[in-house]
């Protein structure tokens, strides 16, 4: 199992929005808005069904970011 610098807070995210330009925030993974109790479940088996499939082979974990100015979201994946 790798480790997400992100979600570990070992690294912080630095990125602009591309439609305002302000700084973008990290929201955290994608799969903890799948529903109530994924945040609590096991992240290698959700990245199986998270959409992008081959992050769990590649490492890499999906993060929503967000601009706080105008509300562009994105999600960027983090190399673990």
């Amino acid at each position: 199992m790798d480790v997400c610098p992100l979600c570990n807070g070992l690294r912080s995210l630095s990125a602009s929005c591309p439609s305002c330009t302000a700084k973008m925030e990290d929201k955290g993974k994608v799969m903890d808005y799948y529903d109530e109790y994924s945040a609590y479940m096991d992240t290698d088996t959700l990245k199986q069904n998270d959409g992008f499939p081959r992050s769990l082979q590649q490492g890499k974990c999906p993060h929503l970011i967000n601009c706080p100015s105008c509300g562009h979201d994105e999600i960027i994946l983090v190399q673990e």
